[in-house]
């Protein structure tokens, strides 16, 4: 399997289409929890499983140190428009604590798990 593939589910299984330990799994689509809990071996130890489903959780294995993280977004442009106005008027102000290549995003997580990290961090992709 090559790095940053996309495995559509609905034509490929998706435990059938990796062929060594990835380091994320990103699900976008609701599948059946079993199959979600399938996904976890797929994961090299000490990886993660993300999951944008609302109605199950993002299973992990505690033992490998997989985690399962649970990303959920409400669109809401009334709510949106609303923030943008207090950063306009300089009312909100985000704490940006880093930019950093996407590349360099472990060191920020590890980081982060010290309690080291204050701010948010922008993750810059790679210049096309």
């Amino acid at each position: 399997m090559q790095p940053d593939e996309v495995v559509d589910h609905t034509t490929t299984e998706v435990t059938a289409a990796v062929s060594e330990p990835v380091d994320v799994v990103l699900n976008l689509a609701p599948v059946d929890p079993a199959q979600l809990a399938a996904l976890v071996t797929l994961v090299r130890p000490g990886g993660v499983v993300v999951n944008t489903t609302v109605w199950m959780p993002a299973p992990g294995d505690e033992e490998r140190g997989v985690r399962g993280v649970d990303v959920f977004v409400r669109t809401d442009t009334e709510q949106l428009s609303r923030l943008v106005a207090l950063v306009d008027r300089g009312e909100l102000r985000v704490d940006v604590a880093q930019r950093v290549p996407l590349a360099e995003l472990p060191a920020v997580h590890a980081q982060a798990a010290t309690g080291a990290l204050s701010g948010k961090v922008i993750g810059l992709p790679p210049a096309a």
